[in-house]
């Protein structure tokens, strides 16, 4: 990849920044009212970003990046049982205290190749996560892959129903995860 010019690098992290904000404090994305905030043309906004949906995809990229990089080292951990729990809480913690990340991964469709390629990787390493710790015998043996998903989406909706400040999503968030986690547990 080319190396952008010093300008075009700096309004990049402009309109990321002003995403950032727009999306964390609950107002829609739209690339004219970014450009507006970030004081640039919206010719370079729709340059660095043609849709909406890769604006918002590539504010969640760090903590898409985040999650991937957790989750392979918790396949490392030698306990499975405590690797699975572990992944799981850093979704939920990541699914409830992101709004940017909550919105894509709610989304079947991608905008960028790299958001398909990290929510995918996501997913496997879940899988890889579960299936060892079913093996173990550290979990249910009648939960299947395809069950994660939608418990862990579960919280995060059920979350975001009955917590009203980022600090209370997180303590609920935690409260139902553990309920799950227990109910998981062999």
């Amino acid at each position: 990849m080319t190396p952008q010019r010093k300008d075009a690098a700096r309004n990049w992290d402009r309109i990321i920044t002003v995403a950032r904000d727009l999306v964390d404090n609950g107002t829609p994305l739209q690339l004219n009212d970014v450009a507006r905030r970030a004081e640039l043309g919206v010719g370079t906004v729709y340059r660095h970003f043609p849709t909406t949906e890769a604006l918002l995809e590539t504010v969640a990229t760090p903590r898409l990046e985040a999650l991937a990089t957790h989750g392979e080292q918790a396949l490392h951990d030698n306990d499975a049982w405590q690797a699975l729990a572990g992944y799981l809480t850093r979704l939920v913690e990541a699914q409830v205290s992101d709004p940017a990340l909550a919105k894509v991964s709610a989304t079947g469709e991608n905008a960028l190749p790299r958001t398909t390629e990290l929510k995918r990787h996501i997913l496997t390493i879940g899988a890889q996560l579960l299936n060892r710790a079913r093996d173990t015998g550290a979990v249910r043996p009648d939960l299947a892959d395809g069950d994660l998903v939608p418990l862990m989406c579960g919280i995060a909706y059920a979350t975001h129903v009955h917590g009203d400040a980022t600090t209370d999503r997180l303590t609920t968030a935690r409260r139902y995860l553990d309920t799950l986690l227990r109910g998981l547990h062999a």
